[in-house]
Order: structure tokens, then C-alpha cells, then sequence
């Protein structure tokens, strides 16, 4: 296989190299009106499990990305709501060896990465509340539904095979249902990622002077937390996830080999700083990986929040 043929397959899983989702206490409420800015940094460290009709071997990455979020509350209908907006920037090197070659292939690549909406509101068990009428209240059963959109703002370059952004729009509709007992929270979620085809991807250069589409199968994902709260904001969590899917296929030619159907497990430590800040400390590594990215994640994240409109 040519230099060209192992980032063709880099290109495969650049993708799914990206974090599956582990967010514990995703549709706990808040009071409304509650605002928060958030800046998260997050490494990525491992390797990446390619088709095996592929000869590729001791392949790696290493991806550091930094995002910020903000976060507000609102009332939907008489029901606790939520938006999140995230803007993140990546830098990420690859690398691997091509079978029967004595020599590496190295790719880097820094910028934008696409931007993404989160809206959440609350189906049952929690109608919007303000401070005083929160603080009174308290979580038993909880069920929610988000809807996560991710937009193409990320820098792309058709004629690369790697690319920070992915030139295509990704939706992804979720139900979520929290219990409490006690000082313990229960949390599942599951959802479906669809997708839109990427209408140029690796094109219009010495290799492909054409243009080529790239199209993704739907992806089901399911996720599920268990947190105990040590004290008011203190809390811990363990958490695990699951997911399903996803073949691409180019120009209308699937790849049976790209099914992804993996599994990550990690914890998350959520600690108060003041009033208004907080540190959150996560990781999380591969349970099993069938295709993708086989990888460490060390998350760090700083959040400031606050009360008050506009709603």
C-alpha cells in the first residue's frame, strides 16, 4: 500500500475518532434563568483500529482539543429547558506503518472543528422552577429528550484526506431518564446519530480530480451513569457507553469493514471551587473497540455560572 493508501484509510476513521459521547447528569435540571461559561481541554491518547484487509500496523494518534460552551436555562412550555452552544479547536497528530515498508507516514493538523447545539427539555418529573422553588424541590424520576445538532464550521479542505472539519451536518435526537435515591443518581440515554453526505470528500486533486461523496449509515448510541453525591456540587460518577453503526460507503460503494460496535468506560469527578465555580476532572478508555479509535481520554473542564435573564 502506497503513502496514499494509508491516509486513505486514516481518512476511514478520522470520523469516529472523535469522543463518543459519556456526559453523567445530562437531564438533571436547574433553575432558570442559570447561566454558565465553560472551558474544557481534553487529550486524546491511542491507538486506531482499522478493517483488517487493510495493511496497516502500529498505528496511533494523539489529539488535544479545547472547546467553549455556554450553557443557559429557560422555560419551554412550562417545562425545565436548556441550550448549549460549544466552539471547539483540535490539533492532532497520526501516525503508522504501511506493511512491507520501511517507512512511517505522519500527518498533523491544527484548527476549527465543527460547532455544536444542544437543546434539552424535561418531558416529566421536573416543570421549570426559579431558585427559591428549586431549592425546595426534590429529584425523584426524571425523563427528557435533546435534540444535538452539529454544523460544518470546521476547517476543511476537500482536497485533503484529513481534514478538521467534516463538510456535513450531524443530528442527533436522544431520550434520557434520571432517578434519585438518596445521595445516588441513575442515568441512561439513548439516541441515533443520522447524517448528511459529505459532497467532497478527497476531491479535485492529482489522485482524485473528480468529486467524490462520502455517506455515513445512522449510528445508535447508549449511554449509563451512576453518580453519588458526596456533599452538595461534590460528586462522582462512573460511567459507560455503547454504540452501533455507522458504515461509510463512497461514491454508493459501502465498506462492510467500517461497522462500528464498541464500548468506552471512565469516571467523572465534579468539585466546587466557589459560589459560582467549579472544576470537572473525567477519563475514559476503551472497553471494546471493534473499528476507530482505540484511545485514552484525559478531560479537565472549568465552569462559571450565574443567575439572571435574559430567557
Amino acid at each position: 500500500m502506497t503513502r496514499t493508501g494509508l491516509l486513505a484509510a486514516f481518512c476511514l476513521v478520522c470520523g469516529i475518532c472523535r469522543s463518543q459521547d459519556l456526559a453523567p447528569r445530562a437531564y438533571v435540571i436547574t433553575p432558570i434563568h442559570t447561566n454558565a461559561v465553560i472551558l474544557s481541554y481534553s487529550y486524546f491518547n491511542g491507538g486506531i483500529v482499522f478493517d483488517p484487509t487493510i495493511p496497516i500496523t502500529n498505528a496511533t494518534s494523539q489529539t488535544n482539543v479545547s472547546a467553549l460552551s455556554l450553557f443557559h436555562t429557560l422555560s419551554l412550555f412550562g417545562r425545565s429547558a436548556s441550550l448549549t452552544g460549544t466552539l471547539p479547536y483540535g490539533v492532532g497528530r497520526f501516525q503508522g506503518m504501511v506493511t512491507g515498508t520501511p517507512t512511517e507516514a505522519k500527518i498533523y493538523r491544527s484548527g476549527l472543528l465543527d460547532a455544536t447545539f444542544r437543546v434539552s427539555v424535561n418531558l416529566r418529573g421536573g416543570s421549570a422552577m426559579s431558585v427559591n422553588e428549586y431549592v425546595k424541590w426534590r429529584q425523584k424520576a426524571l425523563l427528557g429528550a435533546s435534540f444535538t445538532l452539529v454544523v460544518p464550521t470546521g476547517q476543511y479542505d476537500p482536497t485533503r484526506l484529513i481534514n478538521q472539519g467534516s463538510n456535513r451536518w450531524a443530528f442527533k435526537p436522544e431520550l434520557g431518564f434520571s432517578r434519585r435515591w438518596g445521595h445516588w443518581i441513575f442515568d441512561t440515554y439513548g439516541a441515533v446519530w443520522f447524517f448528511t453526505t459529505n459532497r467532497e470528500f478527497f476531491s479535485h486533486n492529482a489522485i482524485s480530480p473528480g468529486t467524490n461523496m462520502k455517506a455515513e449509515t445512522p449510528v445508535g448510541a447508549f449511554e449509563g451513569h451512576v453518580s453519588y453525591d458526596v456533599k452538595p456540587r461534590l460528586w462522582t460518577s462512573l460511567d459507560v457507553n455503547f454504540w452501533t453503526g455507522g458504515r461509510t460507503s463512497v461514491n454508493g460503494v459501502e465498506n462492510l469493514g467500517t461497522l462500528q460496535r464498541s464500548s468506552r468506560i471512565g469516571g467523572t469527578l465534579s468539585v466546587p471551587v466557589s459560589n459560582h465555580q467549579a472544576l470537572k476532572f473525567s477519563y475514559n478508555n476503551g472497553a471494546y473497540i471493534r473499528y476507530g479509535g482505540d484511545y485514552q481520554n484525559v478531560s479537565v473542564a472549568w465552569q462559571y455560572s450565574w443567575q439572571g435573564r435574559p430567557n
